[in-house]
């Protein structure tokens, strides 16, 4: 057997050398795959048969390397036993979990959607020298570093991972890029039977490791004060993404797809419910203790529609789910619901969010007091003077009353929201105690 440089060689966990069959750029293993520091995602396949190596062959850069893979390894490691000791030694829940699931509190937990993101500053940093969000929201340093953003400036009461709704779409053989000014592009939109047959089953430990990892280091990082929370998208918003081929206004592809082919949308919606339930389990094995559902789009259908192409699916994702993390709070947001509420509730979940445009009062009337609820502050409040955004604030907390709320925005925070009044909404949140309201 010939001998090979330190350039074409990778080490396994026990330190014997292979040689990958095909070229990579500089790897970090994670959970048995391996990723790039450019945020790209590879699968290398390796040689079963060991490669001689010469010690004069092996340099410093060799390794250095081989100490990096040590050290991640570690790392995650020690992140993961730390979330299997605190599972197991610790009774005291985060006071979000403690909320949702109707124990007592003194005050509403408090996060907001997108609290990572483009409005702080610090974000804007990492942008600049990580220009592409697939590398941001793929790379494990980058994903905890943004996630951690605002937990230290502002210690939310639920630390989000950052990441996006469709991150699973490559590990199903459906490839995406998310172009700035433009959002997420689907190269190759689905909209034949033969492209649906295509779309390969979502195996997260294989194809985004990375993720489980940064859930792992965020529970360690946070040590119980703060839940870590996950998301997934919801089968109808990822088809909506997949067929339209990115972000639509008329949706006008898919409904032609549910209403003209509604069997070849079926099967493509049953796919991604099996590997969101699977991508949920994931997430919760590997540190979050909640997941919140996006399912953005729909709210596009009708509610008779919503009842054929949501909801079962939905319902699907809750009952499987349930059956082996039946502790796992998972929270259901779907924008401008109003008009869908008591059949999100339907759906099982735990808690559903509200947006803006639904009355908080009229929202805990309607889906009644066992579910859970999260919101429902419009992001343009933020935009207001303090004074405004304390009264807001006040105003929904004393309609969603003492019982199982999660104070939160009806959407995300908007771009060009002042940092300050985020800090100022946090700083009210916390201050809130429910016997003063009650007084």
């Amino acid at each position: 057997m010939g001998h090979a440089s330190f350039s074409s060689l990778v080490s396994d966990k026990e330190g014997f050398l292979f040689q990958p069959s095909s070229g990579v750029k500089r790897l970090s293993r994670v959970g048995g795959a391996e990723n790039s520091d450019n945020g790209e995602h590879f699968l290398p396949r390796f040689s079963l048969l060991p490669v001689q190596v010469s010690r004069r062959e092996i340099s410093l850069p060799f390794f250095i390397e081989n100490a990096r893979f040590a050290l991640r390894r570690r790392r995650y490691s020690s992140a993961l036993e730390a979330v299997a000791e605190s599972s197991v030694a610790s009774t005291t829940e985060p006071l979000l979990i403690n909320a949702i699931q109707g124990e007592i509190v003194e005050r509403p937990p408090v996060w907001l959607m997108r609290q990572a993101g483009r409005y702080m500053k610090s974000y804007q940093m990492i942008c600049e020298k990580y220009p592409s969000f697939r590398e941001r929201s793929e790379n494990v340093d980058l994903v905890v570093e943004i996630s951690l953003q605002p937990w230290k400036v502002f210690k939310p009461d639920g630390v989000i991972l950052f990441s996006d709704i469709l991150t699973p779409l490559p590990g199903m053989n459906i490839p995406f890029d998310i172009l700035k000014g433009k959002g997420p592009v689907i190269h190759y939109p689905l909209r034949t039977a033969n492209d649906v047959a295509g779309v390969k089953e979502f195996v997260p430990e294989e194809s985004v490791p990375y993720v489980g990892e940064a859930l792992s280091i965020l529970r360690k990082e946070v040590k119980g004060e703060a839940a870590v929370l996950g998301f997934v998208g919801a089968p109808f918003t990822l088809a909506s993404y997949v067929v339209e081929g990115g972000s639509s206004k008329h949706f006008s592809k898919i409904k032609n797809l549910a209403f003209s082919q509604p069997k070849v949308l079926h099967a493509l919606l049953q796919k991604f419910t099996d590997s969101m339930s699977r991508y949920i389990k994931y997430q919760a094995d590997n540190g979050a203790q909640a997941v919140q559902i996006f399912d953005s789009w729909a709210t596009e259908l009708s509610p008779v529609d919503f009842e054929e192409f949501s909801l079962p699916y939905l319902k699907q994702i809750v009952t499987s789910v349930k059956k082996t993390h039946p502790d796992l709070p998972l929270i259901l947001y779907a924008s401008g619901s109003g008009g869908l509420l008591e059949r999100l509730r339907l759906s099982g979940v735990d808690v559903v969010s509200l947006d803006w445009t639904v009355d908080m009062a009229e929202g805990r009337r309607r889906l009644g007091l066992d579910v859970a609820v999260q919101g429902n502050i419009d992001p343009g409040v933020l935009f207001g003077s303090k004074d405004f955004i304390t009264k807001r604030i006040l105003d929904t907390v004393k309609k969603a009353g003492s019982d199982k709320h999660v104070l939160n925005l009806g959407h995300g925070i908007v771009v060009g929201t002042p940092e300050e009044n985020v800090a100022h909404f946090f700083e009210v949140a916390k201050d809130i105690r429910y016997s003063d309201l009650s007084s």
